[in-house]
Formats: C-alpha cells, structure tokens, sequence
C-alpha cells in the first residue's frame, strides 16, 4: 500500500494505491483509492472512494467508488483512530466483504448465494479494470 499527496498545498486529499490482497478475487490488481480528511478531521471521519471499478458489495458499483466500512460511519467513528487502521480495514474488507452491510445489495447476495458466480465476477472486474500494463 502506497499514499501519496497529490498536492502538497493539500493535506486533506490523499491518494492511495492497495494491491490486491494474495488469496482473493482481487489478487494481481492494483486499486487507487481516495481518502479526503475533512475539515473537522480527527473529530468527522474520513471519506474513501475506489477510483478503480471494483465488484465488492461494501463498494457502489460506479464511478463515485463509495466505500461502507463501519468503522467510518458517524455513530461508530472514534477521534483517536488513526488513518493506518481506516486503510488496513478497507484493506480487510476485500479479504473478508461484509454482506450484512452492503451499497450493493445484488453483489451481497450473489456473495452470499453464489460464491464461484461473484468470485469469477470480481476476477473479470480486476482484469478489466485492475491491472496494469493493460492496453
């Protein structure tokens, strides 16, 4: 995993590039994310967003990237969490996805229903749009 301030006049705008972890669909893909800080930071959690499509069901299925991961949401947010441990669970959430909490309610369901269909589509996913080098 790799963070990068794409403007330096910028702290609340990170970029973050996370390899695919080994031993799942996402294996092999390399996913840029970003993680704005708000200006209430550390008291207003941050925000994450796939820049890269991905088929998870805690992700929106679009352009936007949305991210649910509890650790983030408002009731659940603790000042004293660091940024390391939001981007070591968004890290978790693609070995372990959550499809009691899902954005994508069609994507839990296949998760939970038809786990050999959601990892061929995750694959398809990371090849189309994960891998580098692709023409």
């Amino acid at each position: 995993m790799t963070v990068t301030l794409p403007s330096e006049s910028n702290l609340h705008a990170w970029s973050i590039t996370l390899a695919g972890p080994p031993a799942t669909p996402y294996a092999g893909g390399t996913f840029h994310l970003t993680l704005t800080l708000p200006s209430e930071y550390p008291f207003k959690a941050p925000t994450i967003n796939f820049a890269t499509r991905i088929w998870h069901p805690n992700v929106t299925n679009d352009s936007s990237g949305n991210v649910c991961l509890g650790i983030l949401k408002p009731d659940a947010w603790k000042p004293p969490c660091r940024i390391r441990a939001v981007l070591e669970a968004v890290r978790q959430l693609l070995v372990e996805p959550n499809p009691d909490d899902p954005l994508e309610a069609r994507i839990a369901e296949e998760y939970r229903t038809d786990r050999p269909a959601f990892e061929r589509n995750a694959k398809a996913y990371v090849a189309r749009h994960a891998v580098t080098g692709r023409p």
